[in-house]
């Protein structure tokens, strides 16, 4: 006869160990890479005689994020600076060009998440910090900027029609064109000198291939 004792024994290390791999789960690596252009970015430049405003669909990156942990979230989006658009073509091509964006040769925008700060659960949605690393034209800086993540598990079905999960971000700060070398001191009152950015991405992650 087998002892109880060593039958316990067996059911408890066993029990820990289901318990120890449930705990240890992996983050989820969500990718922002978008063929369909449906994330985007939006921005605003408002100057006393000019408004100017456009989008930009070009957006790629991954980010890593645990449910369990999100204040660990961390990674980095990526915008095609080509696919910077206003309306006006005459006014697209002073953009894209060398006194502005010059994507000729710095083709991507970039920010990279090294963590995250002020972290507010509040279900399925998060609210933080995000401090990293914003770069454009081949400058870099610190900055921090607010974020909403919002987690919705089993959710890419109703977007990509495959089963995973998605992460939405939502993001709106400021940066200062004068700051990373776009066409700075110039006509500030017809091109304000701060560009306002709305970034509006979700991120996938497919499960059961």
């Amino acid at each position: 006869m087998i002892n109880n004792n060593i039958v316990g024994l067996a059911f408890c290390g066993a029990l820990a160990v289901f318990c120890l791999v449930k705990v240890s789960a992996e983050p989820i690596v969500f990718d922002f890479k978008d063929p369909k252009k449906v994330n985007n970015a939006l921005f605003l430049l408002d100057a006393p005689l000019e408004s100017i405003s456009g989008t930009a669909t070009g957006i790629s990156g991954a980010i890593t994020f645990d449910p369990e942990k999100p204040a660990a979230t961390k990674g980095k989006i990526i915008l095609d600076a080509s696919s910077l658009h206003v309306d006006n073509p005459v006014m697209k091509k002073h953009m894209l060009d060398k006194g502005w964006m010059d994507v000729a040769n710095h083709p991507k925008i970039q920010f990279v998440a090294e963590n995250f700060t002020n972290v507010k659960v509040d279900g399925s949605k998060i609210q933080a910090k995000a401090v990293g690393k914003f770069s454009v034209k081949g400058v870099t800086k610190k900055v921090t900027v607010p974020v909403t993540l919002t987690f919705l598990k089993g959710m890419l079905v109703k977007r990509n029609r495959v089963p995973g999960d998605l992460l939405v971000l939502r993001s709106d700060f400021t940066i200062k064109r004068s700051d990373y070398g776009i066409n700075s001191g110039n006509n500030e009152e017809k091109v304000s000198d701060e560009i306002e950015i709305k970034l509006r991405v979700a991120g996938a992650a497919p499960t059961g291939k």
